[in-house]
């Protein structure tokens, strides 16, 4: 079964329940109407972009093309860790701990999987290789940025609470640490739901897009399997590294609390 043709007008069809609904956010004074639009023109131009670029990379298949394509995802999603965060480390350093952590977690749970697990030939070949590496991506973005952001600001509303503790002698491991497992908790629940739900209240979109695309149902599964604990792993790698890299960050030499470093998103 070859997966049926989809024409721009077809799409186009698509987009009028965008706009029908932006029109709705409008009456209903949401304002969230141009930013719906907005979004939506995004999407599309941006996975129009994304389609030809990785038709070019399919074509040549070169391991520097591959990697360079990965580096500029990489960064990217560190990017969006820092967008997402209310407050943020001063001086680039949510980035790099962002970017660093996914690095670590998403990179090598990629390699790993593709060297061990899927084994394709060549192991970067670039039809597995990217689009796993940009799942891992996403939701280990998700992840980072969701820890991240639940530290900080927990510093920064408990701060009372942790300088308290650390006048009462404690160090600036155990001053935190009930905010740092919380900051951890929250970047593994997005995860940890999906898996809980998958199958029953929804179709991953990968095993659904394998459907589609014709292929057997069986097979769909393993695939989805594979990627939703893969997911689990990079997130969770991800997410402990970059909490824990952080914590260490908002506190100085002499283990003060130095929610100065931190400034507004």
């Amino acid at each position: 079964m070859n997966a049926i043709e989809l024409s721009w007008w077809q799409l186009v069809l698509a987009s009028s329940l965008v706009v029908a609904l932006a029109a709705c956010t409008h009456f209903a004074r949401l304002g969230l109407g141009r930013s719906l639009l907005v979004a939506a023109a995004r999407t599309a131009i941006q996975l129009a972009l994304i389609g030809l670029v990785l038709e070019a990379l399919f074509a040549v298949g070169s391991l520097h093309w591959v990697a360079l394509m990965g580096i500029a995802m990489l960064l990217l999603s560190g990017r969006e860790v820092v967008a997402r965060q209310k407050y943020r480390l001063r001086g680039g350093w949510s980035f790099a701990i962002g970017t660093v952590s996914m690095f670590i977690s998403a990179f090598s749970v990629t390699v790993l999987t593709l060297l061990a697990v899927i084994d394709p030939h060549p192991w970067y070949d670039p039809r597995y290789a990217i689009p796993l590496l940009g799942m891992l991506l996403g939701n280990t973005m998700t992840g980072v940025s969701l820890g991240l952001d639940r530290l900080t600001e927990s510093a920064r509303r408990s701060r009372d609470i942790i300088e308290n503790r650390l006048m009462l002698g404690e160090t600036w491991a155990d001053a935190c640490s009930d905010f740092r497992r919380e900051a951890m908790r929250a970047g593994l629940m997005p995860i940890i739901n999906s898996m809980a739900a998958a199958g029953i209240v929804s179709l991953p979109g990968m095993m659904t897009g394998q459907i589609l695309a014709g292929s057997p149902p069986a097979l769909a599964v393993k695939y989805q399997i594979l990627v939703m604990f893969t997911i689990a792993a990079g997130t969770g790698f991800g997410t402990f590294a970059a909490v824990a890299t952080c914590a260490r960050r908002l506190f100085d030499d002499r283990e003060r609390l130095r929610v100065d470093r931190l400034t507004a998103g």
